[in-house]
């Protein structure tokens, strides 16, 4: 786990997350935790994966000839591991 300092807090915001931690019953440092969580990972961000997964959703998919092609370009021999010898 990262340690975090947040310097030069100025009193009157460590005077409001303790009453807000308070108000959650839990310590400022679990609260402050738990703000940082929220603005760096909304519940409603979309996801890079999601986003790629409903766009092709939405084009249709690939047909069986499509899929077939790509397999074919596959490349399928092993790659060799590199000798530092």
């Amino acid at each position: 786990m990262a340690i975090l300092t947040v310097r030069n807090l100025p009193d009157d915001v460590h005077r409001a997350l303790r009453m807000r931690a308070a108000q959650h019953g839990r310590s400022t440092e679990a609260e402050v935790r738990d703000i940082l969580e929220q603005a760096a990972k909304p519940e409603g961000r979309l996801k890079l994966g999601s986003l790629l997964t409903s766009i092709a959703r939405e084009a249709g998919g690939l047909t069986d000839a499509e899929v077939e092609r790509f397999s074919q370009l596959r490349e399928t021999t092993l790659a060799v591991p590199m000798s530092f010898e």
